[in-house]
């Protein structure tokens, strides 16, 4: 009997590897879960500092590997690249999140086979203000520059720098000149222009305007 019950197994054994092919074993996806990167915050317009990652696991809590893994952006207006990953052996994928610049609250979305979908979120940090760093009631000879160049920052939460921002420059008052007209903010939130002052002797105004951010004016004097 033991000798028929060992020719049955290698039976067995042989129709699970016909032809020198080995079982497939087949998983059923359990669940989908975040291993890094919810609740970031970065200016608007930047990459999270962390990728994304998300893990895939089958009904028994085993990794699932070799699954394509969907990340798409449901709110905010960012962009994810790329935008489908294929699942290691540890059944993880990530992809890198570029946040939108319209909407401080976004949310990310992983998609897997038979699953709902796992959301993930950052905040999005936003120009909130404008200031003047430099630069304002000088007064200079009429038609001259003034001796400081105006300086303007912009910032969002917290005095947070917010680089690469348009900032525009206009005089509206006193027929001088500004250079450059417009330019992005730096590293440090800063835009730095030239003001020359017109003709005319007397109070004189520059306009600086950034986005739907409060407009904000500067004054200087042209003295005989």
């Amino acid at each position: 009997m033991k000798s028929r019950s060992l020719l049955l197994s290698a039976g067995a054994a042989l129709l699970l590897t016909s032809c020198g092919k080995e079982a497939v074993v087949v998983q059923t996806p359990g669940s989908i879960s975040l291993v890094q990167g919810n609740l970031q915050s970065i200016q608007g317009g930047l990459e999270l500092p962390n990728p994304i990652i998300v893990r895939l696991l089958d009904t028994e809590g085993l990794p699932i590997a070799k699954t394509a893994i969907g990340f798409s952006v449901v709110t905010g207006g960012g962009a994810v690249a790329p935008g489908s990953a294929i699942s290691d052996e540890n059944g993880e994928a990530k992809t890198k999140w570029i946040l939108g610049t319209s909407e401080a609250n976004q949310t990310l979305q992983a998609r897997a086979p038979g699953l709902d979908p796992l959301s993930i979120n950052a905040i999005a940090l936003l120009p909130s203000d404008m200031l003047v760093a430099q630069g304002g009631n000088q007064t200079a000879k009429p038609s001259a520059a003034l001796p400081n160049p105006i300086v303007i920052r912009v910032v969002g939460p917290n005095n947070a720098p917010m680089k690469g921002v348009a900032v525009a420059f206009q005089v509206i008052v006193g027929g001088g000149l500004i250079s450059p007209q417009s330019g992005l903010t730096n590293a440090l939130g800063e835009v730095t222009a030239r003001w020359s002052l017109g003709a005319t002797v007397g109070a004189q105004t520059l306009a600086v305007s950034s986005g739907s951010l409060q407009p904000i004016t500067l004054n200087a004097i042209a003295v005989p």
